[in-house]
């Protein structure tokens, strides 16, 4: 990097100073950023599509995996490009509003991506040890319900996080966008966000594994799927926990914790990476998209679209579910 010193806005008294990068790198990270936000918003793109289009994917756990497309959807669109173009350039270009707006779509996604995931290990829990009971008793219209209460429980947390005392959107020097909040707040968010919900996805996913070991495909990609989830997100929260405490704020260890959140949010992209390696449904349900065969009349009904080659496969991990012994968990 270039050590001369630069500011965010030169013509202003109060400007932040920014550090320049070199030519190529910042080439570089920016064609990185495009490639990333295209496959998060392509990707997930295709999962909504694929599970709102064809009828035979209308299942409870694919309302959850459609609702957290959504919200995956929506932190490439408007979290993404923020936070890479705010890292890469060292300063805020994009004005107050937009800061404050920032802060409440990170915190109100991340929150609902959460509490999503937290309900999609819930519903394979109880499918995998209970097959009957989630055959008779977990219907879409309860799904659906989880997933609404699960997306106001965020907003208003996020909204209560914004407005508690002593939580203020930073924007000290001309160039900066900052939250700055309670150390308090922030212990409960790194407790509700991560410690909480973690530990009862890792409970319920141990159970699942104890029940599906004989299974080695099932057991491989809820392992992955558990496995991104804590390489994406313990290292920021770790980072973000000890920050709030850190004697004196270390510039570095801020640059390390933006970088950080920065793979948080890859994790928003890579969820679609995972089912078209994984899911057959998901792989023949883009050639039909790219194709433009979901236009035929009838394809949305048309279950030999996706099963023909395989009329027992059912969406998702259900089929996996099913097949496990009939045995509650202890």
């Amino acid at each position: 990097m270039d050590q001369k010193l630069h500011y965010c806005y030169p013509n202003y008294n109060i400007s932040c100073v920014k550090v320049v990068r070199k030519y190529e790198e910042h080439v570089i990270l920016y064609i990185f950023t495009v490639f990333v936000i295209i496959v998060t918003l392509c990707g997930n793109i295709f999962v909504i599509i694929s599970i709102s289009h064809f009828k035979q994917l209308h299942t409870p756990t694919n309302c959850l995996v459609l609702s957290l497309a959504a919200v995956d959807f929506l932190l490439g669109l408007f979290v993404m490009p923020f936070h890479f173009a705010a890292y890469i350039e060292y300063c805020w270009y994009f004005g107050e509003f937009m800061c404050y707006f920032f802060y409440l779509m990170y915190l109100f996604l991340t929150s609902a991506s959460v509490r999503i995931l937290v309900f999609i290990s819930i519903d394979r829990y109880v499918a995998v040890c209970n097959p009957f009971f989630y055959t008779s008793n977990v219907t879409i219209f309860r799904t659906m319900l989880c997933i609404a209460i699960g997306w106001l429980s965020a907003l208003l947390y996020t909204l209560a996080y914004l407005k508690s005392d002593g939580s203020t959107i930073s924007t000290g020097c001309a160039g900066a966008c900052g939250f700055d909040f309670l150390p308090a707040w922030g212990m409960a968010d790194f407790l509700c966000s991560f410690v909480l919900p973690f530990s009862v996805i890792s409970c319920f996913y141990f159970r699942i594994f104890i029940v599906a070991r004989r299974h080695a495909r099932a057991a491989r990609t809820l392992g992955i799927v558990v496995a991104v989830f804590i390489i994406c997100w313990f290292p920021q929260l770790v980072l973000a926990a000890y920050f709030l405490y850190a004697p004196v704020p270390d510039r570095y260890i801020s640059t390390i914790l933006s970088g950080l959140t920065l793979i948080s949010l890859i994790n928003s992209g890579i969820n679609p990476v995972i089912y078209a390696f994984f899911y057959s449904w998901f792989q023949q349900c883009m050639k039909l998209i790219v194709s433009r065969k979901i236009f035929s009349p009838g394809s949305s009904q048309n279950i030999h679209l996706l099963y023909s080659e395989n009329p027992t496969f059912l969406p998702h991990w259900q089929s996996e579910g099913c097949r496990f012994e009939s045995r509650k968990c202890q």
